[in-house]
């Protein structure tokens, strides 16, 4: 567990900011305002100006470590699936049978999310909040080919890749392992959603979580019983 554990950094792609936030008190305030900012206002309406007025700094200062607001809501989304793919180590590295396996998966990555005391700087249900709602505009523009080139989604994507491996330890013959793996995480987010701003139109409510339709959802698509 422990050589697992060294072996693993929740780190983003130095590409994406200009400075790296963690260096310095003034990057991790700007990391922890923005995600209480970005939860209160919204995305649309933040800006570094505004930013700069809650932590007593100039606008200026921010732009030294993120080039624009977009570069740091890519941040704040690489961050979080890190963490995701981090809680996603410890939680199945133990188990060995294929389906509890992926079971346990399943729950780790569509749960509601608690605050993680490890990282005081960073509020991860309040990030959740901001995953669910404001996730797509991080990778829905012109420039998402480039960016993905750049490799500015290969957390999500290797995400993607530890749950499709799963699923193909159950069934190595499953032709859409890839398309059910990426499915669990966009579902996920969309149920929150729904179930948060359009209760009307989904099943899961205050007693029938994300997680339990998303696991019967995949067990029945590989006919696990």
């Amino acid at each position: 567990m422990d050589k697992i554990l060294s072996n693993f950094k929740i780190a983003v792609q130095e590409s994406i900011y200009n400075k790296d936030p963690e260096s310095s008190e003034l990057g991790r305030r700007i990391i922890e305002n923005s995600i209480l900012l970005i939860d209160k206002i919204g995305f649309d309406a933040f800006t570094f100006k505004k930013l700069g007025a809650e932590i007593g700094s100039n606008e200026s200062s921010i732009y030294r470590y993120f080039e624009n607001k977009h570069k740091l809501l890519i941040y704040l989304s690489s961050w979080y699936w890190s963490w995701i793919e981090y809680q996603l180590v410890i939680e199945t590295h133990s188990i060995t049978n294929p389906v509890e396996k992926l079971k346990k998966a399943i729950e780790t990555t569509t749960k509601t999310i608690k605050e993680d005391s490890k990282y005081t700087h960073i509020n991860e249900v309040v990030l959740n909040r901001i995953i669910i709602e404001e996730h797509s505009k991080s990778f829905l523009t012109k420039e998402v080919d480039q960016e993905n080139q750049d490799g500015y989604f290969k957390i999500y994507k290797r995400l993607v890749t530890r749950l499709k491996e799963m699923i193909l330890q159950i069934d190595g013959d499953y032709e859409y392992a890839t398309t059910l793996a990426s499915t669990i995480l966009k579902t996920a987010l969309h149920q929150h959603f729904l179930k948060d701003h359009f209760p009307s139109i989904t099943d899961c409510k205050e007693h029938v979580s994300p997680t339990q339709f998303i696991t019967d959802l995949v067990f029945r698509t590989l006919n696990i019983t």
